[in-house]
């Protein structure tokens, strides 16, 4: 996973804490709390330590217990859909599998065909349970 600068790591956690405070519902606003602990988790793995957690500790920890399970659910489908393609195809991703934009994305990124990548992708996740 690529390390940016703190200005990027500020502005991520700007964005993910807006789509925190637009959250609708207990499971979107806990999808949504999820994704600005990995930015702030994410923040500190890069060796920035002036990030600060823009909620409590306690929200830090219950984003903690949903962003396990999503990213790992996610992590494995890419790796599966990876293997599809080769064998030695390791793709590392987290990305919201079901945004069709993100998997061209991703495809571009490791030189496969959008297009078949986002067929086999959508073929594969009608078997596959995702958090939002």
């Amino acid at each position: 996973m690529p390390k940016y600068d703190e200005e990027w790591h500020k502005q991520d956690m700007a964005y993910e804490l807006a789509e925190y405070e637009e959250a609708h519902g207990l499971i979107d606003t806990w999808s949504e709390l999820s994704d600005v602990a990995y930015t702030y988790t994410r923040a500190k793995w890069s060796g920035h330590t002036t990030v600060d957690f823009p909620l409590s500790k306690t929200k830090l920890f219950v984003g903690i217990i949903y962003m396990f399970p999503k990213y790992t659910l996610r992590w494995r489908f890419f790796r599966e859909l990876g293997h599809q393609f080769d064998r030695k195809l390791n793709i590392s991703e987290v990305r919201n599998p079901k945004k069709i934009e993100k998997l061209k994305n991703i495809a571009e990124k490791y030189n496969l065909d959008p297009e078949e990548f986002t067929k086999k992708a959508t073929l594969l996740m009608k078997n596959r349970i995702f958090f939002r």
